[in-house]
C-alpha cells in the first residue's frame, strides 16, 4: 500500500434538520463551495446526496469531501475566520454531523 504524499481527505457527514428547505441546503453547499477559493491549503471540494439502497447511513443525508495538501492545512482550515462563520452557519441547520480526516492509501494489487 502507498500513501499519498502529505494529502489528507476531510470528510463530512451531514443530515440536515427536517425542517431545512432545500434551497437552504443549496445555498448552505455553495458557500461551502466558496471557501475553495478563501482557504488555500483546501484544495478541492466534492460533495453528494447518499444514494445506497441499504438502511446503513444512520440518518446522514449529505457527504463531503475536501481535500488538502497537509494535516496543518486542515489545522488552518479550522481556523481560518471564514470557516468558523461558515461553520457555524451550517451547524444551526445540522441535526447531526460527522467529521473524520485521514490520509489516503492507494492498495497495490
Amino acid at each position: 500500500m502507498e500513501e499519498a504524499k502529505g494529502l489528507v481527505k476531510h470528510i463530512v457527514l451531514a443530515k440536515f434538520k427536517d425542517d431545512v428547505a432545500p434551497e437552504r441546503i443549496e445555498d448552505l453547499i455553495k458557500a461551502y463551495a466558496k471557501l475553495v477559493h478563501l482557504i488555500p491549503p483546501m484544495k478541492s471540494l466534492h460533495w453528494g446526496k447518499d444514494v445506497s439502497d441499504t438502511n446503513l447511513h444512520q440518518g446522514f443525508t449529505h457527504v463531503f469531501e475536501s481535500t488538502f495538501e497537509s494535516i496543518e492545512g486542515v489545522a488552518e482550515y479550522e481556523a481560518h475566520p471564514a470557516h468558523v462563520e461558515y461553520a457555524n452557519l451550517f451547524l444551526s441547520f445540522a441535526e447531526k454531523i460527522v467529521v473524520v480526516n485521514y490520509k489516503p492509501t492507494t492498495v497495490n494489487l
